[in-house]
């Protein structure tokens, strides 16, 4: 009984091309590794380009609620123009009729000046008078 004869190397495998460590990674896959690599680089810009919109958004909502707030103080300044008006119109037609001259006949009307007085001294000045009033009043 004599048995067959085979040569070792048939029933050995023979080493693939992709497993070859000295030919490295398939070119598909490199090129699929670098299209996510600059994916990646454009979502990391994407994110800072982000996040420097949401701080001027916050900083247009600053600025838009102290433009609300100056809204809000004109308005109420306009709505007190009213009130000014009526109280001059007051004013005005309280005024002393004009004087009569010798012959009978009305002199002519000038208009009433208005004047205003700054409220502002008013501490000082009432101060300063009672000040002197002391001073008066002790000699």
């Amino acid at each position: 009984m004599s048995l067959p004869t085979r040569s070792l190397s048939t029933h050995m495998r023979q080493p693939s091309m992709g497993g070859n460590a000295s030919t490295g990674p398939p070119p598909a896959l490199v090129a699929r590794v670098n299209e996510k690599r600059a994916e990646l680089e454009h979502l990391n810009e994407l994110r800072e380009l982000s996040a420097a919109m949401a701080s001027q958004m916050e900083a247009l909502e600053q600025k838009l609620s102290t433009l609300s707030d100056g809204t809000e103080a004109i308005a109420m300044v306009m709505g007190n123009w009213n009130s000014v008006l009526q109280a001059i119109s007051m004013a005005s037609t309280k005024l002393a009729k004009p004087p009569v001259d010798d012959t009978g006949r009305e002199s002519v009307a000038l208009p009433q000046t208005l004047v205003r007085i700054p409220t502002e001294h008013a501490p000082n000045v009432q101060a300063h008078a009672q000040e002197e009033g002391v001073s008066d009043g002790g000699e």
